[in-house]
């Protein structure tokens, strides 16, 4: 399988892996977080460029196994940033 498609038969995968993903999903039966540690983050998969910030993904988050609590966009834990 060549580079190109092999990236995305892993995305389509992994979008629907976090398609069916709940937030008690994720916080009590999330098996993204028993994967081997990322060497490296992939754009188009752990984040995206906006402007010059970097955005993570529901899967970069679900792959990290538990929440920052930042108030992430992405966050699939449920945390919302109380805002004043």
């Amino acid at each position: 399988m060549c580079p190109e498609c092999l990236l995305k038969a892993t995305k389509e995968k992994i979008d629907a892996y976090v398609a069916e993903m709940t937030v008690e999903k994720a916080l009590n039966n999330n098996i993204a977080k028993d994967l081997p540690p990322a060497k490296e983050l992939i754009e188009g998969i752990d984040y995206y460029m906006e402007n010059t910030n970097f955005v993570f993904t529901a899967w970069h988050h679900l792959r990290r196994g538990y929440c920052c609590r930042s108030g992430c966009r992405h966050c699939p834990y449920g945390f919302k940033k109380q805002t004043a």
